[in-house]
């Protein structure tokens, strides 16, 4: 056996033991991951495929790519390129073929030239991320989308994922074969990474040219860096580079990669809170049954762990220690546009999907995350515990250091457009 064969034997060792370990606690009662029957938008689409009501087209290079986002409300403008081989179908990768992945609030697509399917994760408010695959190859019985487990979980669900099934945006070195120099260090990206750490075997296209992060690089033959630099820049073009007339559209749009890795975090997080409090919940129970106790009677390590899990979300939504960007930013795509397309707007004018893009990534630093499925559903003691915490900060009875981005302006503005644009809110913000 050769060396690198033998380090990613061990690699995929050291994958699978912690990948057994995180997912022993979700695989248990009351989650119980594997056997949990989904409710996401993929389920809802199956049924009306299967119902005859919807018929995904199939397309010559593409396949059911682009049917799929028009049913999911995907649009084309969210793509994003990656070039590390770093997805089941890595052999398919590399800087002149990379993956596409499309986002919209509750979905992730990723495609592969000549792929074999489709890689699909779905938000599913009780089951955090439910992954699946659909069949590139047109068939004559209706497709069907093929729900994946253990493949997926051995990279999706570790302390890098909150421990839970969720999604991973990573920022490595790549060699131009798109392998990953792991010599060189790893990075899991969100809004609180610096710039100059970001987009290690991703594309990157927008304006100013002159930011300097990892995109838009990769390490030559047998150059073996051991650390990162930020080589990059942004690119107005990725022409000469690959073929962008074999994607969706020819960029790779910065403000759609940090709305991406913003997204990531907080639906992390809120699966995390959703599988948190359960536990918590049926630990509780069990334990006043043993006890002979009230049913009602909270112990204090089922409200500590709910605190701990409602803090951590808090955060995340309110952007706590997100990345200052370097200068204004402009994408090169209708991205942005097409994001605020489905803003929700307070009687002002002003929506949680308003972006800065000069100094930090929202105009009001609050996630509009906040006002999605997977948020409505999480259960009542998370509710009350996250929403008289939000209260509390903006009214600015909490001005900890977590909390001191927020000005007394942000505050007002936040508490206003979440009281007459999130329903939860108008009833639970005091």
């Amino acid at each position: 056996m050769s060396a690198v064969n033998a380090f990613w034997g061990l690699l995929g060792a050291v994958l699978i033991a912690s990948f057994a370990t995180a997912q022993e606690e979700f695989e248990k009662a009351p989650i119980e991951y594997s056997i949990s029957k989904p409710s996401n938008r993929i389920e809802r689409l199956q049924v009306r495929i299967d119902r005859g009501e919807v018929v995904l087209e199939h397309a010559d290079g593409t396949g059911y790519l682009e049917s799929l986002l028009r049913e999911l409300e995907i649009p084309a403008s969210s793509q994003t390129l990656v070039f590390s081989k770093t997805s089941l179908q890595l052999q398919r990768i590399s800087p002149r073929t990379p993956r596409a992945i499309y986002f919209s609030d509750d979905m992730y697509i990723g495609f592969c030239q000549r792929g074999d399917v489709l890689e699909i994760s779905a938000v599913d408010p009780m089951l955090g991320t439910v992954f699946y695959t659909l069949a590139q190859q047109k068939e004559n019985q209706a497709p069907r989308f093929q729900r994946q487990v253990e493949n997926c979980l051995v990279c999706h669900s570790s302390s890098r994922t909150e421990n839970v099934p969720g999604h991973l945006v990573r920022s490595l070195l790549v060699a131009s074969s798109g392998h990953p120099i792991l010599s060189a260090g790893s990075r899991i990206v969100n809004h609180t990474t610096p710039i100059e750490d970001r987009w290690g075997g991703w594309y990157v296209t927008g304006k100013p040219n002159g930011w300097k992060h990892q995109g838009n690089h990769w390490a030559e033959g047998d150059q073996q860096p051991t650390q990162r630099e930020p080589l990059g820049g942004n690119r107005a073009s990725l022409e000469g580079l690959l073929a962008t007339d074999r994607y969706l559209t020819p960029h790779s749009d910065v403000v759609a990669l940090m709305l991406l890795e913003h997204q990531v975090l907080v639906h992390n997080r809120i699966a995390a809170a959703q599988f948190t409090t359960r536990q918590a919940l049926a630990y509780n129970a069990m334990m006043n049954e043993l006890l002979e106790e009230p049913q009602g009677r909270m112990l204090e390590s089922t409200t500590r762990r709910i605190q701990s899990a409602g803090e951590k979300l808090l955060e995340a939504v309110l952007m706590t220690g997100e990345a200052a960007l370097p200068e204004a930013v402009e994408g090169t795509s209708t991205f942005t546009a097409d994001f605020l397309k489905s803003a929700k707007r307070d009687s002002l004018g002003r929506s949680l999907r308003d972006l800065d893009l000069q100094f930090r990534l929202f105009r009001y630093p609050c996630s509009y995350l906040i006002d999605s499925e997977a948020f409505r559903a999480l259960p009542e003691p998370m509710q009350e515990y996250f929403w008289k915490r939000m209260g509390q900060v903006l009214a600015g009875e909490d001005s900890s250091r977590a909390f001191q981005h927020l000005s007394n302006e942000d505050r007002d503005a936040i508490g206003q457009i979440l009281r007459e644009t999130v329903p939860a809110a108008g009833s639970r913000l005091r």
